[in-house]
C-alpha cells in the first residue's frame, strides 16, 4: 500500500492517505470492495476511508453512478439510509444555471442504491470524477456518516458538480460497498479505495 503525504479537500487539511486498491473498470456491472478480498482492507485499520472516482465513463447515456453498502455478516446492498442532495448546472452554451437541492434523489429510510453521479454522458469526451468519503465504517455505536463531491460532463453537455450526503443507519459494521451505473455498465475509469490516517 502507497503512503501520500497530507492533502487538502474543500479546504479541509486532512491527514496522510494510504492507497489500500485500485480497481479499474472494463465494461463493468459492478465494482465492489469487499473486505478481507483482493486485498480490501476495510475493517478498524482506519477511522475513515475515501473511495476517489477518476473519469468515469458509461456504456449508455444519461445513466446515473449511485452506490451502496452491507453490513458485516449481512446479505445484499440494502442498508437504510437517510441522505440529503442537491446539484449545481450549467450547459456548455452558457444558459441553463442553476443551483437546486432535488429531493427525487435524497432518501428517507431508503434502502436504494444512492446517487454520486447523475446523469452521465457516454460521448467520448464525457466523463465523471469526485470523491466518498466515508466515516468510521467499522464502528458499532453509531449511524455510518459519508459525504461526496462529484462533477461530471452530463448528457446535455453541461458541467454538472453534485453534493451529497447522510448516514447508514446502522450500528453494524460496514465491511462491503459496492458501485454500479443506473443502466448500461462502467465502461472505463477508476476507483482508488484510501484509508485516512
Amino acid at each position: 500500500m502507497a503512503n501520500y503525504n497530507a492533502i487538502k479537500y474543500d479546504g479541509f487539511s486532512k491527514g496522510s492517505l494510504t492507497l489500500i486498491k485500485t480497481l479499474t473498470a472494463s465494461s463493468d456491472d459492478t465494482l465492489e470492495f469487499v473486505d478481507g478480498t483482493s486485498s480490501v482492507v476495510l475493517d478498524s485499520t482506519y477511522k475513515e476511508y475515501m473511495f476517489i472516482f477518476n473519469n468515469l465513463h458509461v456504456s449508455a447515456d444519461n445513466a446515473d453512478f449511485v452506490w451502496q453498502a452491507n453490513a458485516a455478516g449481512g446479505s445484499g446492498y440494502n442498508e437504510t439510509i437517510t441522505s440529503t442532495y442537491f446539484r449545481s448546472h450549467f450547459l456548455e452554451g452558457g444558459s441553463d444555471e442553476f443551483l437546486i437541492y432535488n429531493t427525487t434523489n435524497d432518501q428517507a429510510q431508503g434502502t436504494g442504491f444512492n446517487p454520486l453521479l447523475k446523469e452521465l454522458g457516454y460521448d467520448n469526451d464525457q466523463s465523471g470524477s469526485g470523491y466518498l468519503h466515508l466515516f468510521n465504517p467499522s464502528g458499532t455505536t453509531f449511524a455510518k456518516h459519508f459525504i461526496s463531491k462529484c462533477h461530471a460532463h452530463g448528457a446535455v453537455d453541461s458541467a454538472v458538480t453534485n453534493f451529497t450526503a447522510g448516514y447508514l443507519n446502522t450500528t453494524s459494521a460496514i465491511d462491503e460497498v459496492q458501485f454500479i451505473m443506473s443502466s448500461g455498465d462502467i465502461d472505463a475509469g477508476t476507483i482508488q479505495l484510501f484509508g485516512v490516517a
